[in-house]
């Protein structure tokens, strides 16, 4: 790793497809930045195995924080000291903050007897149902619902009542029920702000001061990631409300043309 000042927090969702196309512009941000030596951290929802293709098509060498907040990915020999309470996963180094599977599939079948709620694992579907599913080919949907902490499923005919149930009963066993778009996340102690603050404590003991983290985001992300970085750079959609997490933020519109030279720029300035 190189010496920086800067390190970006940026939500990819929105930004990189789950078949690995990116909106029209991003790929020059990434490009932008990486000239400038400023490292960019994605932000994903997915998990390691799906996102790997991403990070290998747009050469993000960078760490990443995977699966909502459950862990931070660094890639081999990124820092030259190891990270506490790390493990292997694959060819990354994994600080882990939720708990690691089985924890969230054994409470997912455990909260649906409790609540009498039916609710529907991906883990338990053939290749054909699952791409039927998630509307992805089989190769991609596989690799979606490989993880390593956190349990992909979907309601089967439950109310919006049931399904507020079901979050408070499993908030009480510290664990998070998310929306992923058409699917739900089960996970187990899963923090975006515990993976930042994580991965940021590792770059200030490796540059021996404190880099200023700059997030970006959508309004999905915003709450999240914002309100643990210095200063942020909200992206906003046509039919999106600036929330209150992004009052004090640069914000610029996500499908303008002109989005991602000015945020290079932006970043690049700290004019945030």
């Amino acid at each position: 790793m190189r010496s920086t000042n800067t390190v970006v927090f940026c939500a990819v969702d929105h930004l990189i497809g789950a078949t690995h196309k990116a909106l029209t512009g991003f790929p020059e941000f990434l490009e932008g930045l990486a000239e400038a030596n400023v490292p960019l951290v994605p932000v994903t929802t997915r998990g390691r195995m799906q996102f790997d293709a991403s990070l290998r098509k747009f050469g993000l060498g960078h760490p990443f924080v995977a699966e909502g907040g459950c862990g931070v990915y660094l890639p081999e020999d990124y820092f030259h000291l190891k990270p506490p309470r790390s493990a292997r996963l694959g060819r990354f180094t994994c600080i882990p903050v939720a708990a690691p599977q089985p924890a969230a599939a054994e409470l997912l079948d455990e909260l649906a007897d409790e609540t009498g709620i039916e609710v529907v694992a991906l883990q338990g579907l053939s290749p054909r149902e699952l791409s039927q599913n998630v509307g992805l080919p089989q190769r991609e949907a596989e690799l979606l619902r490989q993880r390593d902490f956190d349990e992909l499923f979907f309601f089967a005919g439950a109310s919006d009542a049931d399904v507020k149930r079901f979050q408070e009963v499993a908030a009480q066993r510290k664990a998070q029920v998310r929306p992923r778009g058409s699917l739900w996340s089960l996970a187990v102690g899963a923090s975006l702000a515990a993976c930042i603050r994580d991965l940021s404590q590792l770059y200030q003991r490796s540059l021996h001061a404190a880099p200023l983290k700059i997030g970006v985001a959508t309004a999905e992300e915003a709450a999240e990631i914002f309100p643990v970085c210095d200063r942020c750079l909200f992206l906003n959609t046509r039919d999106a409300e600036t929330p209150a997490s992004a009052s004090k933020c640069r914000i610029l519109q996500l499908f303008s043309a002109e989005t991602w030279p000015m945020a290079v720029e932006a970043i690049l300035n700290r004019e945030l």
